[in-house]
C-alpha cells in the first residue's frame, strides 16, 4: 500500500485584516477575581411572608395607601477562570434571588436600594476589618424592567398595553464591584457564584428573569484581571483546561466554600421561577 504524503498549501493572496466592529460600544468593564472578596455570615433575615398568596397580600395593602411598588436588585458580577459569574442569594435551598427588594415608599430610587443591600449584604459588628468592609456600592445601568400588572405572581419585560396603573415595577442595576469587598449573607441563605453559561436559556431552574442576565450583559465588553491587577483575558476570552470549567459555588452559608457543581444546588427546577415573584 502506498504511502501518503500530507503537503500544506499557502495562498499566495495576503490574509484580509476585518475592519474595526466596535462603533457605539459602552465602556469595557473591568471583572476582579472571586478571590479578592471575603465573605461571610450573620443572623438569620426570615421571609416576610409564610407564602407566595401572603405575599401579594401585603402587596395589594401597599398598592391601596402608596401605589405601585418599586423594587430593585442588583447583577453583581466577578470572574473564576476568565468566566463572568453572577452573585446570587439562594434560599431554603431551592430558590434563587439577586440581591435586593423592595424601596421602601419614603426613600428615593437609589438610596432606597443601597439600604436594601446593606440589609442583605452589608457586613455587621467588628467581624471583619481593613479594605472593602465599608465599601459602597457602586450603581451602574438599569439592565432591565419588568412590570407586574396585577396581583398575580405573573412578571413581564414590558408593560401590557391594556394595563395603565402596574402594581410593582422591578429594575435590575448592574452593580460594579470594587477590588476588594466584605460580603456577609444571613445564616439562612446561601451566597453563590453562578457562571453565566448555567443561566443561559435555563429557565426551568432560574425562572425567566434570572435566565435573561446573560442576554443583558452581553452589551458589555469584559477585561479579566487577576489578583495583582495584571489583565490576564479580554472579551471573547480565551479557552479554558478541563480542571478549569467554571462552576456553581457556594461562598457562604451552608457547604461554606464547596464547589458543588451546576447539578448539586437546590432542588427541583420547577420551584425556582417562584423565586423571582
Amino acid at each position: 500500500m502506498a504511502a501518503t504524503t500530507a503537503t500544506t498549501t499557502r495562498s499566495s493572496r495576503p490574509p484580509i485584516v476585518p475592519k474595526d466592529f466596535s462603533a457605539q460600544q459602552p465602556e469595557t468593564i473591568r471583572l476582579y477575581p472571586l478571590s479578592n472578596y471575603t465573605f461571610g455570615t450573620k443572623e438569620t433575615q426570615p421571609e416576610e411572608d409564610p407564602s407566595v398568596l401572603a405575599r401579594l397580600k401585603r402587596l395589594e395593602e401597599h398598592y391601596e395607601i402608596h401605589g405601585m411598588r418599586r423594587t430593585c436588585e442588583g447583577v453583581l458580577v466577578c470572574h473564576e477562570h476568565n468566566h463572568p459569574h453572577v452573585l446570587m442569594l439562594q434560599i431554603a435551598n431551592a430558590f434563587f434571588k439577586l440581591p435586593g427588594d423592595y424601596v421602601h415608599h419614603d426613600d428615593g430610587e437609589i438610596e432606597g436600594f443601597k439600604k436594601r443591600l446593606n440589609e442583605r449584604l452589608a457586613p455587621v459588628g467588628s467581624q471583619f476589618s481593613g479594605e472593602g468592609v465599608n465599601e459602597d456600592w457602586d450603581i451602574g445601568d438599569t439592565l432591565a424592567q419588568w412590570w407586574r400588572p396585577n396581583f398575580e405572581t405573573f412578571m413581564y419585560p414590558f408593560l401590557p398595553g391594556h394595563v395603565t396603573r402596574p402594581k410593582e415595577c422591578k429594575k435590575l442595576y448592574f452593580i460594579q464591584l470594587p477590588k476588594k469587598k466584605v460580603l456577609s449573607v444571613p445564616k439562612n441563605m446561601k451566597l453563590l457564584a453562578v457562571p453565566l453559561f448555567e443561566l443561559y436559556d435555563n429557565t426551568a431552574r432560574y425562572g425567566p428573569q434570572l435566565s435573561a442576565i446573560p442576554h443583558l450583559l452581553s452589551r458589555y465588553n469584559f477585561e479579566f484581571v487577576d489578583e495583582n491587577d495584571n489583565v490576564v483575558a479580554v472579551t471573547p476570552g480565551t479557552p479554558l483546561g478541563e480542571n478549569q470549567i467554571p462552576r456553581v459555588k457556594v461562598l457562604a452559608g451552608e457547604d461554606d466554600g464547596q464547589d458543588t457543581g451546576m447539578t448539586d444546588v437546590g432542588t427541583d427546577g420547577e420551584k425556582a421561577p417562584e423565586m423571582q415573584q
